[in-house]
């Protein structure tokens, strides 16, 4: 018996927005090659709004920036916007993020600039279809590869979808309320010790923890550079040149720190007086110049707990609820 097939939808980039890439969870098995993992700046956003068409968590979908896209459908679909509010509309009519809809063709929608936050998650049924690069989908600016010819979009790009699953959800369903007040809670990004934190001296280590910094003009996905009270070593220079992690803090010599992100250098020689922990890095993704942050060191055990408990609430069970009609 063969499994009924669906329609594969195409959509048009009316217009691209500030900065719109396809995104997936990235490829963290690189960086021996001096290539960073990419991916989504949230990847919670991104699996939610998966899971909200009934994607794979990993499915490809578009990462906007700041500003939105719009995008004409030209087959029948079911989408989700995820992340940051943009007052999205679909032929004028306000829709929700954070719920899927279902889309008829010709309909368009239009995403203007975020209300808060930095990005959003388009997730179409069937996910984006672009040529795997090293195993993932996903846009790695720096480097030019993955994506669309390893650049952001252009208005007049047409981008297909693939095949919807055999029985996509008939019913819309939302994000539970619940579970997105947890993941995106106010209070300080919380990170662990850096394996250089004995370079800075008690002081300074006490400041980082204890001050508000701000996040600069001059930060992309490669990095977050931020402003506040200066951190100094005990001993001046850099240490031995060694590989990076996604999330490093790293502290140049004008003692101003540098978090590193998703197009991070995968090797550097400033010391890192810490490491944000794996379950706040959409945190990081959802931050836009001027923003002001808090840090708070955790143990490595809290931190490992912390990412159990994210991975719990991204079930399905967890995350999702009907829409009451």
């Amino acid at each position: 018996m063969r499994t009924p097939s669906h329609p594969r939808a195409s959509i048009l980039a009316v217009s691209p927005g500030f900065l719109t890439t396809v995104q997936d969870l990235g490829r963290d098995h690189c960086a021996h090659w001096g290539i960073s993992p990419s991916g989504a700046a949230d990847p919670v956003s991104l699996r939610l709004g998966n899971l909200l068409v009934g994607n794979p968590q990993n499915a490809p979908a578009l990462e906007m920036t700041l500003i939105g896209g719009s995008f004409r459908f030209e087959q029948p679909s079911i989408f989700a916007l995820a992340g940051s509010d943009m007052g999205a509309t679909l032929d004028n009519e306000e829709i929700p993020a954070w719920q899927s809809v279902r889309v008829r063709p010709g309909q368009t929608l239009r995403c203007g600039p975020m209300k808060s936050g930095a990005r959003c998650y388009l997730c179409i049924a069937g996910g984006i279809v672009v040529q795997p690069v090293l195993s993932s989908a996903s846009t790695h600016l720096l480097a030019a590869l993955g994506g669309l010819s390893g650049r952001s979009l252009k208005a007049g790009d047409v981008l297909q979808c693939g095949a919807q699953r055999a029985e996509p959800p008939t019913k819309a369903r939302a994000v539970n309320k619940r579970v997105l007040e947890i993941f995106f809670e106010n209070g300080p990004i919380r990170v662990t010790a850096g394996p250089q934190g004995d370079l800075f001296s008690a002081d300074s280590q006490l400041r980082f923890s204890t001050s508000t910094y701000t996040v600069k003009e001059e930060s992309d996905r490669m990095g977050l550079r931020l402003k506040g009270p200066i951190l100094r070593r005990v001993v001046d220079g850099d240490t031995t040149t060694e590989g990076i992690s996604l999330g490093a803090i790293q502290v140049p010599p004008d003692g101003q720190p540098i978090i590193l992100f998703v197009e991070h250098p995968t090797t550097g020689g400033y010391p890192k007086i810490a490491n944000v922990i794996s379950a706040d890095l959409h945190r990081i993704g959802q931050l836009r110049p001027r923003d002001q942050i808090n840090f708070e060191f955790v143990n490595h055990e809290n931190a490992i707990s912390l990412l159990k408990e994210q991975e719990d609430l991204l079930s399905p069970q967890h995350a999702l609820q009907p829409v009451r009609q």
